[in-house]
């Protein structure tokens, strides 16, 4: 699922692509039955009330809040977007391909050999079309192989009291002290610190990849608990929170999976990972001859170094 650096990256394209806009057409092909879907672009009977909000409005702004990506248009209504398991946005020229059949491409981009014709982006199930670019039409397409993200609109000045209001603090606000992080950790003191650190609820934006980097550079064991820890402890895993979500915006996001980039382009984070998704190679910290093992908790797979993380 994208996480903090790769919902991050996915605005900052926004902010340069899609703002100023505005959005002449919306054609989605993502229709579900299920009662998770309700009240949501999945829902054909939400659909209408969807685009009565959001056809032919401008778009001002976009920001990020936890994982969501939030794109504010000139009505006062805001767009908001899960990218759940498998989804992304990427940004571009594309026409609609007649022939589709749900198995190849919905709609086909423009020119050849671009990363927006790499085949994690042929799963396209919304597209939104601009009226007012300098080339004439484009689309901001939503690419979900699972159809496990959502799309819905509402009012922007009740959107963080209502919608997001369950969300706790972004760990990479300045405002966002030590001290801070360790009364947010100790709100569930008796969970592991896995866990609790991909608990949006207490800090937001953090999931399965970073969690995993963060406490290995902390020589932390997922294991613990909140409460065990020692205060240079909590110190560390900070300063590990803020490096590694910092350094996985640097790096453009993770594609170990799915995700790409607005350009339709890989990022790189996955080139730096020290434990996650490597179970039975040797651990990179130096000095170390431990080999990385892969445990469950909290229903999610943790990976860790038995030997460096205590």
């Amino acid at each position: 699922m994208p996480e903090l650096p790769e919902v991050h990256t996915t605005v900052t394209g926004l902010q340069k692509s899609v703002v100023g806009l505005t959005i002449k057409d919306i054609w989605s092909d993502m229709w579900s039955t299920s009662k998770l879907a309700r009240n949501t672009i999945k829902d054909k009977t939400y659909f209408p009330y969807f685009k009565k909000y959001v056809l032919n409005q401008k778009i001002i702004s976009a920001s990020r809040r936890a994982k969501y990506i939030l794109i504010n248009l000139e009505n006062g209504f805001t767009m908001i977007i899960h990218m759940k398991m498998t989804g992304h946005l990427m940004y571009g020229n594309y026409k609609q391909n007649k022939k589709y059949n749900g198995r190849e491409w919905s709609w086909i981009p423009a020119g050849i050999d671009t990363p927006l014709h790499d085949p994690y982006n042929r799963h396209i199930h919304v597209v939104f079309t601009f009226s007012n670019t300098k080339k004439g039409n484009s689309q901001l397409a939503f690419c979900d192989s699972r159809k496990f993200g959502t799309i819905v609109v509402e009012k922007t000045s009740t959107l963080h009291t209502e919608r997001l209001k369950h969300l706790g603090p972004e760990p990479l606000e300045k405002t966002f002290t030590e001290n801070n992080f360790k009364v947010r950790l100790l709100l569930s003191p008796k969970r592991s610190i896995k866990t609790v650190l991909m608990d949006q609820t207490i800090i937001a934006g953090i999931g399965n990849i970073y969690s995993d980097e963060m406490l290995h550079r902390a020589h932390i064991k997922p294991t613990r608990t909140p409460k065990s820890l020692k205060k240079n402890e909590v110190s560390l895993l900070f300063k590990a929170m803020k490096h590694v979500l910092t350094q996985g915006i640097d790096f453009g996001g993770d594609s170990m999976s799915d995700y790409r980039n607005i350009e339709g382009s890989r990022g790189k984070f996955q080139t730096k990972h020290l434990v996650y998704l490597r179970t039975g190679e040797m651990c990179k910290t130096r000095g170390c001859k431990g080999i990385i093992k892969k445990q469950k908790i909290g229903g999610r797979s943790a990976h860790y170094c038995p030997v460096c993380q205590k």
